[in-house]
């Protein structure tokens, strides 16, 4: 059997689904789009679950907004970051909205207002391969939930969006492709009835010697925990999360998360990172969504970047006649790529460089997280530009460059320039290197979780010498951590 259509998109989640709509408003007329979906049970996910005010505004573009009824979503105004018992307050700018809510049914929104679309048509088929004639993708072969035989969907362009563990990235980037790391997982749990620090505000407790955890309220009586855990992953993660990260987080909290941990599994993600690659190796297909470029979760900034890529590129499709003209197909493309590069590069390295910097894996980054975590404090624009970044609101790689490095120096200058405890009442304790690690004159790292047994005392003359040392080291380590990051979106081949 074979079918044909104009457009064929692989995977239902949130960018094929919303570029599946966003097609049918093509000015070219009886355009027949296909939207080919393995299952279309309401996924159940732990990640995809806290839309930004950039992505609010990119839905809003779409036409899409009425996804966000009647799911019990949540207004979000901002975030509270949580260190040692200290809180710092980072509302988005202006008043503007983010929303959170359960993946799934924000997923089944999307769809609904797909399957009302003029010219679309969504199928329950599972993919089996890609159908090329004269090295040109024309299709794909596929098998409905319903039947066995597998039929041939083919179509003048295929866009593959089916997801972060795509079957077809290879295939479509060749060569060209780059590969994805991991450095963690996030592992998640829902919070029932629990009291976050500040209402509708998305929550990141930053932990010694861990990753940080973040928690959001994604429905009225539900909190979604996100527990993010180094590579490699412990076989016990209810201990390790109860030992390990627990006693970091705000005590209101401690009931809800042990009734979680005893009633229900612990969900993994991994936490990939995939820079994003030029697409022409391979003519009548193109990759969307987290099957062509991923980023840490932990900003929330992937349902942003999805939404704005389905936006753009449908304004470039939306006006072309002859989807088969691959020469007018691969302009689209280049500029599509240079378009998308504000947001996207931006939300993708802060991504990153955030989680390193929350993560801190060493003394440098401690000094950096301490640093970064001070300058929140600050107010004013050393919290608006930041969260303007992350919430998709300026997007600007050079706004990105200016904060970064800024918190870099402040980092240092709080070395030299804010007390810190003296060693000897800390020194029968254990040492942490955390967020807010300080360095006696012997170099020894000390965190604040005992601040109430030590006297705060302002460096002397006489540690100046290895502060300048760590200083040096400081600044290095936030160039190497910026500097690939940036490295990987600025390449063009």
């Amino acid at each position: 059997m074979s079918s044909e259509y104009d457009i064929l998109i692989v995977g239902a989640g949130i960018a094929g689904s919303a570029l599946a709509h966003a097609l049918s408003q093509s000015s070219v007329p009886s355009r027949r789009i296909a939207l080919l979906e393995r299952s279309l049970v309401e996924p159940d996910r732990i990640v995809g679950e806290l839309l930004q005010p950039g992505g609010v505004a990119f839905l809003n573009k779409l036409g899409l907004q009425g996804a966000l009824e009647g799911i019990d979503a949540i207004p979000e105004h901002g975030y509270a970051v949580v260190q040692d018992d200290r809180i710092v307050h980072i509302p988005y700018p202006d008043g503007r909205e983010g929303r959170s809510f359960h993946h799934g049914r924000f997923v089944q929104g999307l769809r609904e207002h797909a399957r009302r679309a003029n010219g679309v048509d969504i199928i329950e088929a599972t993919v089996n391969e890609l159908v090329e004639e004269e090295g040109v993708v024309v299709g794909v072969t596929a098998t409905r939930s319903n039947g066995q035989e597998k039929e041939v969907f083919r179509a003048d362009l295929t866009i593959i969006a089916d997801g972060c563990f795509s079957n077809f990235r290879s295939v479509v980037q060749g060569p060209s492709a780059r590969p994805s790391t991991t450095k963690s997982h996030f592992c998640g749990v829902v919070l029932k009835n629990a009291q976050l620090p500040m209402s509708q505000h998305g929550t990141v407790v930053l932990v010694p010697g861990h990753g940080p955890v973040l928690l959001y309220q994604i429905s009225e009586h539900d909190t979604r925990m996100l527990v993010d855990v180094k590579n490699p992953v412990p076989s016990d993660l209810k201990t390790h999360i109860i030992t390990k990260i627990m006693p970091s987080i705000p005590a209101q909290l401690h009931d809800p998360i042990l009734t979680a941990l005893s009633s229900g599994r612990i969900r993994r993600m991994p936490n990939s990172f995939l820079p994003p690659s030029p697409q022409s190796y391979k003519r009548g297909v193109i990759l969307l969504g987290d099957a062509w470029n991923m980023r840490h979760p932990l900003t929330g900034g992937g349902m942003t970047v999805a939404l704005s890529d389905v936006y753009l590129l449908s304004q470039h499709l939306n006006k072309v006649n002859d989807l088969r003209d691959w020469k007018q197909m691969k302009g689209i493309l280049d500029r599509w790529w240079w378009e998308r590069k504000g947001l996207a590069a931006t939300i993708n390295i802060l991504s990153v460089a955030l989680y390193d910097i929350f993560g801190a894996d060493g003394e440098c980054l401690s000094v950096l997280q301490n640093g970064c975590f001070k300058y929140f404090e600050r107010g004013g624009e050393s919290v608006r530009g930041p969260v303007s970044l992350l919430s998709g609101l300026a997007p600007s790689t050079s706004l990105l460059a200016y904060h970064f490095f800024y918190v870099a120096f402040y980092s240092i200058w709080v070395l030299f320039a804010h007390p810190r405890p003296i060693p000897a009442p800390c020194t029968s304790r254990e040492s942490h290197v955390n967020g807010t690690a300080h360095s006696n004159r012997n170099g020894d790292v000390h965190d604040d979780k005992h601040l109430d047994t030590c006297i705060m005392q302002m460096p002397s003359v006489l540690d100046y010498p290895r502060l300048f040392w760590l200083s040096g080291r400081v600044f290095w380590t936030a160039c190497i951590v910026f500097g690939p990051l940036l490295w990987t979106e600025i390449r063009w081949w």
